[in-house]
This record gives structure tokens, C-alpha cells and sequence, in this order.
């Protein structure tokens, strides 16, 4: 039996890693979702039926042709995902720093981030104006347990993350009285191809007492807040904070 998808939702960055498990989850749940990501053509291990669009989302244009697109092509935007992001090409100690890998850096994960997030967050608020019934947008950040944990070698993917996690709670002040929640979700240490040159420093500190719960985690764990915030069980808040990280969080004596 086909599914009758009324929804629609943006995961930046959803070609792979992190980004493609939430796309995937939120596609499983019903949504028609728009995946995105920085390659000219449609990844080959997209289905056909699901919807790409390139977007660099350190382009202006490009973001704007994203969001343009969804509400061209489907008349809402009911989901919005900020997750595109990279690291550092080259890891280096922070006396170090490059002002070229600081700015590319900064140039997707926050400024992007950022504008794209103003984007989506007007086109919300337009629809809203037409009132379908069930229309109950929702903005979430992926950022990082980096937006507080030091690493000194890649300090630029640090600020990046610590500035969108003020971005999530300046959007969520901002858009309260309009009733568009806004959620932050942090992910710890998850097994993607990001991940994988350092995956067995990674699964050495864990065994080794890093988080309480032992084991990487995985794109799925991610997906699964991603969730449970647009669910609509957590509406009693915004500008929440959804630590995916194991327990990472916790502060142990």
C-alpha cells in the first residue's frame, strides 16, 4: 500500500552519515523529504523516488534554492533539519589555525547554518498564514558535544558548534510566540565515515570510561531524537537540549 505523504521536511546534509539516518527515519515515518547535499548529481544509492537538490549551504543561492524548491514543488515546509556540516581537512593544534580552514569551516557549519535557518524559518512562518489543519512546523539543530568539549586540534569545528547552539536558542526565542518549537540535538561520538580515521582512538576512550554507555553511537540514535522532536510529545518545550552522546554529558566524580 502506498503512503499518502502530506508532510514535507529538509535534512541539510542527508546524502550520507548523521544527515541520511534522520532523512531515511523521517521518509520511514511518512514525510515527503527533500535530501541534500553538495554533489551535482543524485547519489547513486538515493532511491528514485526520494527528492535531491544540491545545496552547499555556505552559498546563498544555493540555500535559497532549497527552500524555494520545497515550496514551489509541495506548498509546505513542515520539518527543517540544520545538520550539514564538515570538519577540519587537516586536524591542527590551535596556534596553528589557518584563517582559510577557519573560515571554510565557519562558512558551512554556522554561516550557513544561520542564514539557511532564516530561510526556512520565514517560509514557516508564511505558510502559517494559510493554516492547514495539520501544520505544526518545527526547526532542530544538529550541533555537537564539541559545542562545549574542548579538542585543540580542530578548534575552528569547536566555535563552529558552540555557535550554532546559540543560533538553536536564539531561534527558538525568536520564534516561540509563533508557535514554531526549536530543538538542539548534540551527538557525542557517532560511527560515520567522519569518524572512521579515528574510530579506534574513539572506541579505546570509550572503553576506557569516556561515556557511561559503551559503545559508539550510530546515525539511527540521532534519527530517533529527531524523532521524538518532531512528534510533537515535547511541544511543552523549546530550545531543548537532546543529548545523543552516551551519557557523555553526565559529570561523574
Amino acid at each position: 500500500m502506498s503512503v499518502i505523504r502530506t508532510k514535507t521536511a529538509v535534512v541539510t546534509g542527508s546524502t550520507r552519515g548523521i544527515g541520511r539516518g534522520i532523512a531515511d527515519a523521517l521518509w520511514e515515518d511518512g514525510y515527503t523529504v527533500i535530501y541534500s547535499g553538495t554533489g551535482a548529481e543524485r547519489p547513486g544509492n538515493l532511491p528514485e523516488d526520494r527528492p535531491y537538490q544540491l545545496c552547499d549551504v555556505s552559498i546563498d543561492e544555493q540555500r535559497r534554492a532549497l527552500i524555494d524548491r520545497v515550496i514551489n514543488d509541495y506548498n509546505r515546509l513542515d520539518v527543517y533539519v540544520s545538520n550539514a556540516g564538515v570538519a577540519p581537512s587537516v586536524r591542527l593544534d590551535v596556534l596553528d589555525t589557518t584563517e582559510d580552514s577557519y573560515d571554510r569551516v565557519m562558512g558551512i557549519n554556522l554561516r550557513g547554518a544561520f542564514f539557511l535557518a532564516q530561510y526556512a524559518a520565514k517560509a514557516m512562518l508564511a505558510q502559517q498564514k494559510q493554516a492547514p489543519p495539520d501544520y505544526s512546523p518545527r526547526i532542530i539543530f544538529i550541533t555537537s558535544i564539541s559545542s562545549y568539549a574542548v579538542s585543540i586540534n580542530r578548534a575552528e569545528y569547536c566555535v563552529s558548534k558552540a555557535g550554532l547552539s546559540m543560533t538553536a536558542q536564539l531561534f527558538a526565542a525568536r520564534l516561540v510566540p509563533e508557535g514554531i518549537p526549536v530543538f538542539e540535538i548534540r551527538p557525542g561520538v557517532i560511527e560515520t565515515d567522519m569518524t572512521s580515521g579515528v574510530k579506534a582512538r574513539y572506541e579505546s576512550m570509550i572503553a576506557n570510561g569516556l561515556t557511561p554507555i559503551k559503545r559508539m553511537g550510530e546515525p539511527s540514535d540521532v534519527a530517533r531524537m529527531v524523532r521524538a522532536a518532531c512528534s510533537g510529545l515535547l511541544d511543552f518545550t523549546t530550545g531543548q537540549v537532546l543529548n545523543a552522546d552516551g551519557g557523555y554529558h553526565i559529570r561523574i566524580l
